[in-house]
C-alpha cells in the first residue's frame, strides 16, 4: 500500500479512538442532544449503524443460504421466498408504528428492546427444525428489526440537526449497508460451506448484544415533545394490504391466478388499500399523514425506494439461485463472485451522500436509475454458459447504481418533515424500502415458479430472464421519478408542504 494510503488509514483509525476515548470520559448520564460534542454524535452514528450491519447481514447471508436451506429443509421456490418475505412483510407491516412508539415512549428504549428481539429470533432461527418454524421465527426477528432501522434513524435525525451534517451522516449511515452486502455473502458463504447454513443466524448475536451495552451507555434518550396517538385501525389496514398482495403473488403461480384464494387475497388488498385512503384523512393522527405526500420529493422517493429495493431484492434472489443452482459454485465462491456489486455498494454511499448535501439529489438519483437499469438489462442475457466478466462488469454496474440510491431517498423523506415526528419520517422510507424488497423477491420468484412449476434445474437462467425484465423497469422507474423530484415544480410543491405542515421546516429538500 502506498504512504498515502497509509496516513489516510491511521488518521482513521486515531479518529475512531478519539471518538472511543470521548465516549469513555463522557457522563453517561442523562443529556440533551443539543449539548452533545461532535466526537459523541459521530460515536452514535456508530452505534446505530451496528443495527442496521446486522439487519442487512442478515438479508444477504439468508440469501447466500437458500439453496442450502431449500436441500436441508426440502423447501420449493415458493418456500424460500416465504424465508426472505416473511421477514420483510413483518418488517414493512410494523415499522410505522414502531417508529410512533419510538416517538411516544423513547428512542433509546425501542431501540435496546428491538435489538433484544432480534437477538432472540436469530437464535430461535439457527434451532429451526422445519420449513415452517423457520418462517415463524424469521417473523420474530423482523418484529424486532422495526424497531432497528427507523429508530435509528430517527436518533442520528435529532442527533445531527444541520442539514449539510444530517446528509452526511446519512450517506455513512448508507455506507453500511454496502458493508454489510460486502461481509454477507462471504461470511455467510464461509459460515454456510464449512459449518452450515444455520450458523448464519449466530453472527447476530454477539454484535447484537454489543450493540444493546454501547447504546445503554452512551445515546441519550429522547423523545418527540408531542408524540402521535396509536392509530391500530390504520395498522392493521397496512399490515392487512401487504399481507394479502404477498401471498397473492408468491401464491398464484403455484394455485392459479384465477384461484378463489388468489381472488380473495388479492380483493383484500384493494379493499385493505381503499379503505387506508378514505381512514387515515379522518384521522386527527394518522399513521401515515397523506398531506405530506403532496410534496412531489418525499411522494417519488417513496416509490424511487420501493422500485430500488425491489431491484435488490430480486437480484439477490435471483443471482444466489443462479450461481449456486446453475452454475454450482459453492456458497463461498457465489458470496465472492457478488464482491463487486457489494464493493461498490459500500464505497459509493458515502460520496452519494456528501453530493446530496453539497449539490442536492438530482446527480445521485440520475447515476442511480441508469447504473440499475443498464445492469438489469445486462442480466437479461444470461445463460448458463455467460462470461463471468459479463456478470462481473453486469454486478459493478448494478453496485454503482444502488450505492448512490440510499441518501437521496433517507433525506427527502427527513428534509422538511417535523424532527419532532422523526421516527414516523424515517419510518416511511424504511417501510419503501422492505415493501419493496418484499414485492421484489416476490414478484420475480413468480415469474420462475410459473416456469419451472416450483423446482430448480438447468433451465433456471432462462426462467429468470422475465425477472430480469422487470426489476429493467424498476431502474427505468428510478430514473424518470429522479427526474421529477428534483425539477423545479418538485422543489416548489417541497417548500410549499413544508411551509403549510411544518413550521420547524428542516431544509434540504429544496437542494
Amino acid at each position: 500500500m502506498a504512504i498515502t494510503g497509509e496516513r489516510i488509514d491511521l488518521r482513521r483509525f486515531t479518529y475512531i479512538v478519539f471518538i472511543i476515548m470521548d465516549l469513555q470520559v463522557s457522563s453517561p448520564g442523562p443529556l440533551r442532544i443539543d449539548e452533545l460534542s461532535r466526537r459523541r454524535r459521530v460515536g452514535i452514528l456508530l452505534i446505530c449503524s451496528m443495527s442496521l450491519l446486522i439487519v442487512g447481514l442478515d438479508v444477504t447471508i439468508v440469501n447466500v443460504a437458500l439453496p442450502s436451506i431449500g436441500s436441508d429443509l426440502h423447501a420449493s421456490v415458493s418456500g424460500l421466498q416465504w424465508t426472505i418475505d416473511a421477514y420483510t412483510l413483518v418488517l414493512a407491516s410494523l415499522l410505522m408504528i414502531s417508529g410512533s412508539t419510538a416517538d411516544r415512549l423513547g428512542r433509546r428504549r425501542t431501540f435496546m428492546v428491538g435489538l433484544l428481539t432480534f437477538v432472540a429470533g436469530s437464535l430461535l432461527c439457527s434451532l429451526a427444525p422445519n420449513l415452517t418454524t423457520l418462517i415463524i421465527f424469521r417473523m420474530v426477528q423482523a418484529i424486532g428489526g422495526s424497531m432497528l432501522n427507523p429508530v435509528a434513524m430517527s436518533i442520528i435525525t435529532n442527533t445531527f440537526t444541520d442539514a449539510r451534517e444530517r446528509a452526511q451522516a446519512i450517506g455513512v449511515w448508507g455506507a453500511v449497508v454496502g458493508v454489510s452486502m460486502a461481509l454477507g455473502p462471504v461470511v455467510g458463504g464461509l459460515l454456510v460451506g464449512s459449518v452450515g447454513w444455520r450458523s448464519i443466524f449466530w453472527i447476530n448475536i454477539p454484535i447484537g448484544l454489543i450493540a444493546i451495552v454501547l447504546a445503554r451507555r452512551y445515546i441519550p434518550e429522547s423523545k418527540a415533545p408531542k408524540p402521535r396517538r396509536i392509530d391500530a385501525v390504520g395498522q392493521i389496514l397496512v399490515a392487512l394490504l401487504l399481507a394479502s398482495l404477498t401471498y397473492g403473488i408468491i401464491e398464484a403461480p403455484r394455485r392459479g391466478w384465477g384461484s378463489g384464494v388468489i381472488i380473495v387475497a388479492f380483493a383484500i388488498a384493494a379493499c385493505s388499500l381503499i379503505g387506508l385512503l378514505l381512514w387515515e384523512p379522518r384521522r386527527r393522527e394518522p399513521l401515515i399523514d397523506l398531506r405530506f405526500f403532496r410534496s412531489i420529493p418525499l411522494s417519488a422517493a417513496t416509490v424511487i425506494a420501493v422500485a430500488a429495493f425491489a431491484s435488490l431484492g430480486g437480484f439477490l434472489f435471483l443471482n444466489t439461485l443462479y450461481l449456486q443452482e446453475v452454475r454450482g459454485l459453492s456458497p463461498l465462491r457465489a458470496g465472492i463472485d457478488t464482491l463487486p456489486m457489494a464493493a461498490m455498494a459500500m464505497v459509493f454511499p458515502a460520496i452519494s451522500g456528501r453530493i446530496v448535501g453539497t449539490r442536492g439529489a438530482r446527480i445521485p438519483l440520475l447515476i442511480a436509475g441508469i447504473g440499475l437499469l443498464v445492469s438489469c438489462i445486462m442480466l437479461t442475457r444470461v445463460t448458463d454458459t455467460t462470461p463471468f466478466s459479463w456478470l462481473f462488469a453486469a454486478y459493478v454496474v448494478f453496485g454503482i447504481g444502488f450505492g448512490f440510491v440510499n441518501a437521496p431517498i433517507t433525506n427527502a423523506a427527513v428534509s422538511g418533515m417535523p424532527r419532532a415526528q422523526a421516527g414516523v419520517a424515517s419510518a416511511i422510507a424504511s417501510t419503501s424500502r422492505q415493501v419493496g424488497q418484499t414485492l421484489g423477491v416476490a414478484v420475480v420468484g413468480a415469474f420462475v415458479t410459473r416456469t419451472l412449476g416450483g423446482g430448480l434445474h438447468v433451465d433456471f437462467a432462462a426462467a429468470s430472464h422475465a425477472g430480469w425484465w422487470t426489476l429493467t423497469g424498476c431502474g427505468a422507474a428510478v430514473l424518470v421519478l429522479g427526474l421529477v423530484a428534483t425539477s423545479r415544480r418538485g422543489r416548489s410543491s417541497a417548500q410549499r408542504t413544508a411551509t403549510e405542515l411544518n413550521p420547524e421546516f428542516l431544509g434540504g429538500t429544496g437542494k
